[in-house]
């Protein structure tokens, strides 16, 4: 008979939950999570954005190079320190928080984290929705209209929840083929654009300010920031003996190999039509400015790209919703997430007004919010960076009092007091469309850090506040009863016994 657990690893369909993964199914490679990473930025948002930087912060050619490459360094450079983290629990980054916050405290960051997910889920569908409107547009002239926009929008989350209900092997499958036709695609686009393009006016936008750089820069970075805390989920496979340094340097190559070209592709396009910057369809500019024989396939390339996309945070978010206790498999945990995501598209497909002001808004929020945890996550780690004092995999999944991170009442204090300090502080640093924090006119406001503020604030008062303490006797009294039940087993004797003869 097949053990479960190989079975469980071999199999198409992924049905390990948050469970951490045992040393003898942790086969993965690191270079696996390049594939990931490329497919998690195959998004024609990077265009939009592009476009924005050069309309709204008036910034030349060289400066949004510059913009495009930190965002991607700082912001995967993060995912990938904390993915490492994944490969020293084997667990999601959902499970693994339970021993920064406690297995009662995990509930409140993980609470915001995921409703923040619901809505970057929800942003990435639309996209992916008007990305088939076009198209249907450009091939048979059918053009949009209500009906089709919830037909479009519920058959694009529909294939979202089966891709990302089947699990790692077919992500990673399908990463690495999306990957292939999207980098084919794009070298056609970048092509034609080289041939086309009046590089005149491109070199001529004169420099913008310091500030709309900075500013640029944190805009840019909001997408990776949001997968800092799941980048522990895609590498919980891999052995512990793989390098660290590796999985950051794979991450960052990963995902700045499509960052950086899609977000100068967007400056560029911006220069032959300024309004792709603020359009209300961030996506049917392109079939203005390219051939259709070149749109199409690139639409459809991006189309699958972003359903990827959605499907890694939906797999993602299936763990966070099983860590906070909704008592169903990954799988079925994931469809919350798709009711959600096909319910807020609808609102902003049909009603919103502005679809980049929604979007800017949503990731000035979305870094603050993913912010704060990782400022706290990472000075844990940091504690943690002995093996010695690494996740204990039966304390992750006990969620009661004998548990190794209870705490106190099942909260660690110096954690939840540095989450919540810096999160409010963040907000109050924030300026977007929604609101304007008491903070927002100070410098760090003005030049858009409330993020890079939020990770400073929490790591600092985490740092300086007492180490907390572990509830190692509970521990240690589960692992004597473990032994006792060996020995038992091994002598023949009843556990009662051997406990008796042993004191």
């Amino acid at each position: 008979m097949d053990n479960p657990s190989t079975a469980d690893t071999d199999s198409a369909i992924e049905t390990r939950g948050i469970e951490p993964v045992p040393d003898h199914e942790r086969r993965g490679r690191v270079r696996e999570l390049f594939p990931t990473w490329v497919a998690a930025n195959i998004s024609v948002l990077l265009l939009t954005m592009g476009a924005a930087l050069v309309v709204f912060n008036r910034l030349s050619f060289w400066q949004v190079l510059i913009v495009a490459a930190c965002a991607a360094l700082v912001s995967f450079g993060m995912v990938g320190l904390v993915s490492v983290s994944g490969k020293w629990g084997g667990a999601p980054g959902a499970t693994l928080s339970r021993a920064t916050f406690g297995v009662r405290g995990n509930l409140f960051p993980g609470a915001v984290l995921w409703v923040a997910r619901f809505g970057w889920e929800t942003i990435n569908a639309v996209t992916g929705a008007y990305a088939v409107l076009t198209v249907l547009d450009l091939v048979f002239g059918v053009k949009s209209n209500t009906a089709l926009i919830v037909i479009t929008l519920f058959l694009f989350v529909g294939c979202t929840f089966l891709v990302s209900g089947m699990g790692r092997k077919a992500l990673n499958v399908c990463n690495t083929w999306s990957t292939y036709l999207f980098g084919v695609f794009s070298v056609l686009v970048l092509g034609y654009l080289i041939a086309t393009i009046h590089w005149s006016e491109v070199f001529a936008k004169p420099a913008g300010t310091t500030a709309m750089m900075i500013a640029g820069i944190g805009t840019i970075a909001a997408g990776g920031i949001s997968w800092v805390p799941t980048g522990p989920d895609f590498a919980r496979y891999l052995p512990h003996a793989a390098s660290g340094r590796s999985i950051v340097g794979v991450t960052v190559s990963g995902a700045g190999l499509v960052v950086v070209p899609m977000v100068l592709m967007g400056a560029v396009m911006a220069v032959a039509s300024p309004g792709l910057a603020d359009a209300a369809d961030p996506v049917s500019f392109l079939g203005d400015l390219l051939p259709t024989w070149l749109a199409v396939p690139y639409l459809l390339t991006a189309v699958v790209g972003m359903l990827l996309i959605n499907s890694l945070s939906m797999y993602s978010a299936g763990f966070t919703a099983q860590t906070m206790g909704v008592k169903l498999p990954r799988a079925l945990a994931v469809s919350i997430n798709a009711v959600i995501s096909l319910v807020g598209g609808l609102l902003l497909m049909l009603v919103a007004k502005s679809f980049l002001g929604s979007f800017i808004t949503f990731l000035t929020l979305l870094a603050v919010s993913f912010s704060a945890w990782i400022g706290v996550y990472a000075v844990d780690m940091f504690r943690r960076r002995s093996r010695a004092v690494r996740y204990d995999a039966a304390a992750l999944m006990d969620t009661g009092r004998s548990s190794r991170y209870w705490y106190a009442g099942g909260f660690c204090w110096q954690a939840m007091v540095s989450w919540v300090l810096a999160l409010l502080t963040g907000l109050a640093f924030t300026r977007c469309d929604w609101f304007a924090g008491p903070l927002s006119d100070t410098p760090v406001g003005r030049y858009g850090l409330a993020w890079a503020a939020t990770i400073v604030i929490s790591a600092v008062i985490m740092a300086v506040l007492p180490a907390p303490r572990e509830n190692t006797s509970a521990t240690a009294e589960q692992n004597a009863e473990q032994n006792a039940g060996q020995n038992a087993g091994q002598s023949g004797l009843p556990a009662e016994h051997t406990e008796r003869v042993t004191v």
